[in-house]
């Protein structure tokens, strides 16, 4: 094991209530407010040589654990399994790079605290992806940690320079031979500094003026997607739809997209968020936009997770939708085993999320690369810190079409010091974000530059 290889000392995490300032709808359930779980860890490696992450992911319950629970408990629970696994992380005594550490902790440790969590609890169980999404912070932690000890870019750690392992030693080699191949060979030859960014037009969000119901909040930032479209130069919408609905969800495609169209949006996607049971509901939606709204059909880059998100429960062939546009995973990607999966039943492509560990997401990055499965990096609303690993992991994958960031439509405030560090990181201009303020060892936080004390 190389000396430069890491064991953590010491974690410590918090939680943080943060409030919409508008609603947003998850599937059947609307939001209005959220934790973020903050986590700070410290690691020595071979040397005796220190250094201190952070981490940090909204706990979104309503989007990792749809259920009979009510929100409450299921937050509730959560955020116990949270504490649980500070606890097991710190005294499981894995070493070495944070793919390994991450890696080995979710093989093992993590899914046995799940089934035993799960187990002492009454009722519905906390599914796999919930596990994750807990997990998620800490992972984030340990590699920005072991960036800052050795003082290099994360990114720069992907190698097998810093690693002990290739990526045969995690993925399977059926019809590709990871053997001597490292994350950072799948990675973007090129990392942009700015990218194209994505709008998330809520189910309930408010279109046009006609929309507004004298509820919303005034408080200086845009309500209408008019208004956010004219702001922010926004050239791509993410539309939610319900699903179970389909003469709903078509004029909502139908309406977005003549309002973004003619404000000189270019690429709509369709995001079902896991509520469809047929492949039939999808293909009557875009046979009739191709029919009737043709200029909205062609700018419907993909189509995201219509079908629930449990594949193995659920194995839907869905090549009928992906012959018409393409369609990618997002909330049944938990990790590469589910990604290969869903290859077989005819899924184009992969939406990552660092909310599924920044391991796990660079793990699907290389598998879905190495099978010609083009990508994408979507947003679980990250505020603050989490921002920044996500439009990070982005700029490496080399997406289809930049990257989703939404969390400045619903709690901008929540990151105000942040913004001030990375102004166009956190607003976005001219239809982009911009990541040429980040830098610096880990993530490039440029945490001793941020106007708070992280730790409240």
């Amino acid at each position: 094991m190389k000396l430069t290889s890491v064991r953590l000392t010491g974690v410590k995490f918090w939680l943080l209530p943060t409030v919409l300032r508008v609603p947003l709808k998850f599937g059947p359930e609307t939001v209005t407010s959220v934790v973020c779980l903050r986590v700070r860890v410290e690691v020595e490696d071979g040397a005796g040589k220190r250094g201190e992450g952070w981490g940090e992911t909204p706990l979104s319950v309503s989007w990792v654990w749809p259920g009979t629970l009510s929100v409450a408990e299921r937050a509730a629970r959560m955020e116990a399994f949270a504490g649980r696994m500070a606890e097991r992380l710190l005294g499981c005594g894995l070493r070495g790079h944070p793919m390994e550490i991450g890696h080995d902790f979710m093989e093992g440790p993590l899914a046995e605290l799940t089934a035993a969590f799960n187990a002492e609890s009454e009722g519905e169980a906390m599914p796999y992806l919930a596990s994750l999404v807990a997990f998620s912070a800490f992972d984030i932690a340990i590699h920005d940690a072991f960036g800052v000890c050795h003082g290099v870019d994360v990114y720069a750690t992907y190698s097998g320079e810093w690693m002990n392992r290739d990526l045969g030693a995690f993925l399977s080699a059926e019809a590709f031979d990871f053997g001597g191949r490292y994350p950072v060979d799948f990675l973007a030859k090129s990392v942009p500094t700015r990218m194209p960014v994505w709008h998330l037009v809520g189910g309930v969000d408010a279109l046009e003026a006609v929309d507004l119901t004298g509820s919303e909040p005034d408080d200086g930032y845009p309500v209408l997607l008019t208004d956010w479209i004219e702001r922010d130069g926004l050239k791509c919408l993410k539309v939610k739809l319900r699903g179970t609905d389909a003469a709903w969800d078509f004029e909502r495609m139908r309406r977005v997209g003549r309002i973004g169209l003619e404000r000189g949006v270019r690429w709509l996607s369709a995001d079902f968020n896991c509520t469809v049971k047929e492949p039939v509901y999808v293909n009557e939606i875009l046979d009739r936009l191709l029919l009737e709204e043709p200029e909205i059909f062609a700018r419907t880059l993909y189509v995201e997770q219509p079908f629930p998100y449990e594949l193995e429960e659920n194995r839907i062939d869905v090549r009928s939708v992906s012959a018409r546009k393409p369609l990618f995973l997002d909330e049944s990607a938990h990790d590469w085993h589910f990604v290969k999966l869903g290859r077989e039943l005819g899924w184009s492509g992969v939406a990552l999320k660092t909310c599924k560990t920044q391991t796990g997401a660079l793990l699907s990055l290389c598998w879905a690369k190495a099978h010609g499965m083009p990508l994408m990096v979507q947003d679980l609303t990250n505020p603050m810190l989490a921002m920044i690993p996500h439009v990070r992991l982005a700029a490496h994958a080399g997406t289809i079409q930049g990257v989703e960031c939404n969390a400045m439509q619903f709690y901008p405030a929540a990151s105000v010091e942040e913004e001030r560090v990375h102004p166009g990181l956190y607003r976005r201009r001219g239809g982009e974000v911009d990541l040429s303020t980040l830098g610096g060892a880990g993530f490039g936080y440029r945490v001793g530059e941020i106007g708070r004390v992280l730790g409240e």
